[in-house]
């Protein structure tokens, strides 16, 4: 699999995906040390708060793998050819169109994490003070590009077209008095480029580490209320297996929210 870093709870060790485990692992519980359950996440926020899942699992020594993508398609291709257990890092409207796109067969277990999507600016402090043709970046995957498209238009950029969802796409913009101008660009880049447009929308899971929070920095922000917390899927027919429940529940730990609060400072929000 390619740009992905594996993180085994007991050491560093690099696990191939062609090695086979020992007869006695393969039959093992999954959540053994023998057998830990492979967890894949994309890099970043959704990584940061695994590992304290993975140290809130520890207290019952229940072991799970930690495998980081760099991307948001390949947890998926790695979870449909049985390479990891479960993920934990795409919200319903991206799990909907990969599974209608490509026909995966996964269920949902839980929620996670929101991280809040904001829309930022280096050179403005209102999105009011946006100049006609102002340039707005947003991510240019399916989902979080209408995503990005339904913020700024519920903060009043331009309008929709009537029943417009997370599928909207630039077609979709009717009203647009200011003449903003949507350049769609990979969801991971926008930070790095903010300073090449006006304005950009930036989920927190990319805003963060680029030091910009969304709460006090950002010109529109998602609330709570967001259909876009993420999710720990698995594939069909695991959803209630005990080691499926057991990870989706200790993401309501106390001591996850304890993190969250105090390293995103209320941009990554529990169980929204």
């Amino acid at each position: 699999m390619l740009n992905r870093r594996s993180l085994i709870l007991a050491g560093g060790a690099l696990l191939l995906p062609a090695l086979r485990l020992p007869a006695l692992a393969q039959g093992a519980e999954f959540g053994t040390a023998a057998r830990p359950l492979r967890v894949g996440v994309t890099a970043g926020v959704h990584g940061q708060v695994l590992e304290v899942v993975r140290d809130v699992l520890a207290r019952d020594n229940f072991a799970i793998k930690i495998t980081e993508f760099a991307d948001f398609v390949q947890p998926n291709v790695a979870l449909a050819a049985s390479e990891i257990d479960v993920n934990t890092y795409q919200h319903l409207p991206f799990l909907e169109a990969q599974q209608a796109a490509r026909g995966y067969k996964f269920a949902v277990v839980g929620k996670t994490v929101l991280t809040v999507m904001g829309v930022f600016s280096k050179k403005y402090t209102k999105l009011a003070d946006l100049p006609a043709g102002a340039r707005v970046a947003i991510p240019n995957d399916p989902t979080n590009g209408g995503r990005a498209l339904l913020l700024l238009a519920k903060a009043g950029l331009f309008s929709l077209k009537p029943g417009a969802d997370y599928r909207a796409t630039i077609a979709d913009i009717t009203e647009n008095p200011k003449r903003i101008r949507i350049v769609e660009l990979e969801a991971a880049s926008i930070a790095r480029s903010l300073q090449d447009v006006d304005a950009a929308a930036i989920t927190g899971n990319y805003a963060v580490p680029a030091g910009l929070n969304p709460l006090k920095e950002g010109l529109a922000v998602e609330g709570a209320d967001s259909a876009y917390t993420v999710l720990v899927v698995t594939r069909q027919g695991d959803e209630a297996k005990p080691w499926a429940t057991k990870l989706a529940r200790a993401y309501a730990d106390p001591a996850v929210k304890e993190f969250c609060d105090k390293t995103f400072g209320g941009s990554v929000i529990v169980g929204a």
